[in-house]
């Protein structure tokens, strides 16, 4: 196993990544949890985009979405997806790769509720990454939206969480001369233990 100390420490690295989280909202001022997910479509071509990491559990990075956008259709399809978690600030940045499950229960129907009602009524109208004709078009799928749902709009079966969980970690942090630490954790099922190893930059 690696020798690792400082920012590196530690044996939990869903722990640590709080802690680089952690770190990094004070200097990051917009979206300190902002991550870029990529999957795959069915001919191989990636994708990639920025959402929101709204939850790191003790074994799993948890996001919402639209089930039947590109990425929530690329998810359900492969079952694997890799993100990204960049803090300008700090010069970190930690890389993720693993197995992806629906998050469809009590957490998402908690989730959904605690958002605002203008995002819980969009969930509803937007029919995420089809073609849209106008935007007065989709003002107006709000606004039937909010008249048939009222103030207290139950989840859509369309949308709720996914959960990626890890198979492999990459932690990096910015070094003098583009000498950079890098240090990769892998297993090979969810059920075995990390081999961690220091990467050259």
């Amino acid at each position: 196993m690696a020798r690792r100390s400082g920012i590196f420490a530690g044996d939990d690295p869903f722990a640590l990544t709080r802690e680089w989280m952690d770190a990094a909202a004070p200097g990051e001022l917009s979206d300190p949890n902002a991550m870029a997910l990529a999957t795959v479509d069915p001919s191989g071509l990636p994708n990639v985009r920025i959402v929101l990491l709204k939850d790191i559990e003790d074994d799993a990075f948890v996001f919402y979405t639209n089930y039947e956008s590109a990425k929530g259709q690329e998810l359900a399809a492969s079952g694997k997806a890799a993100l990204v978690l960049h803090w300008k600030s700090l010069k970190r940045q930690v890389r993720v790769r693993g197995l992806v499950q629906k998050e469809d229960g009590e957490k998402a129907d908690a989730y959904y509720a605690s958002r605002p009602l203008g995002s819980r009524i969009g969930a509803w109208a937007s029919r995420q990454s089809q073609p849209l004709d106008t935007k007065a078009s989709l003002v107006a799928a709000v606004t039937k939206a909010g008249v048939t749902y009222g103030t207290n709009p139950p989840r859509p079966p369309f949308w709720g969480g996914f959960r990626i969980r890890p198979l492999e970690f990459e932690f990096w942090a910015d070094g003098e001369f583009r000498l950079h630490d890098r240090f990769q954790w892998r297993r090979a099922t969810l059920e075995t233990e990390w081999n961690i190893c220091r990467l050259n930059p």
